[in-house]
């Protein structure tokens, strides 16, 4: 499978690449949004969803603009928004992959990809949940399950399950107090939620 790897290795090194590209031009929007989310509304909160899908191929600071959701439009709300926009570039960047399946298909031999469906059967679905609030994995993670058979209904559900905890605690932080402090407490709390998934998956494989 070692192809395979070299070529997510690629796209997540292509993701990596934009990211500083996006930070040394300094575009406003992706940089800091917060100035564009300061008042609630429809346009706003259609602004944030926007940011929060277009994340799958550009550098948004999605805990920032999660954040905002919670202290525009409160908990409920904001985490419906944060999850809509999550759950939307988990599978914008699943349509990409799929649309790129017959690409990965004349680089990659039968053998390997046999042996990688079979992987992915198994693990796909949890490195979705996983890898949802971790930047660059889950764009590179989404991308590459789309070029594999799982299917769409599958994706979707592991998209919500990995979005929902990001989306709701990034409202409750954002409905408290919109500090960069809290946010990246709560960001470091998502990452560990991730992690007891992967744990308790573990867990279970192994009884």
């Amino acid at each position: 499978m070692k192809r395979y790897w070299m070529l997510a290795g690629a796209m997540l090194a292509f993701f990596l690449l934009l990211f500083l590209l996006v930070e040394w031009l300094q575009v406003p929007l992706l940089a800091d949004p917060s100035r564009w989310l300061e008042r609630g509304g429809v346009i706003v909160g259609l602004l944030g969803v926007g940011l929060l899908i277009a994340d799958v191929v550009l550098p948004v600071p999605s805990s920032l603009v999660m954040i905002a959701h919670g202290a525009l439009f409160g908990v409920a709300l904001g985490t419906l928004l944060s999850l809509i926009g999550s759950v939307g570039a988990a599978l914008t960047g699943f349509a990409i992959g799929r649309r790129g399946g017959k690409w990965l298909e004349r680089i990659v031999t039968a053998e390997e990809r046999a042996r990688i469906e079979q992987m992915l059967d198994r693990w796909g679905a949890l490195a979705i949940v996983v890898t949802r609030p971790v930047p660059l994995l889950a764009e590179t993670t989404a991308v590459m399950a789309g070029a594999s058979a799982m299917s769409w209904q599958r994706a979707a559900v592991a998209s919500f399950a990995g979005s929902l905890p990001a989306a709701l605690l990034y409202a409750l932080t954002g409905s408290v107090a919109a500090s960069f402090q809290n946010g990246a407490l709560m960001f470091c709390f998502v990452i560990l939620v991730s992690g007891i998934f992967w744990l308790a998956n573990r867990w279970i494989v192994w009884r």
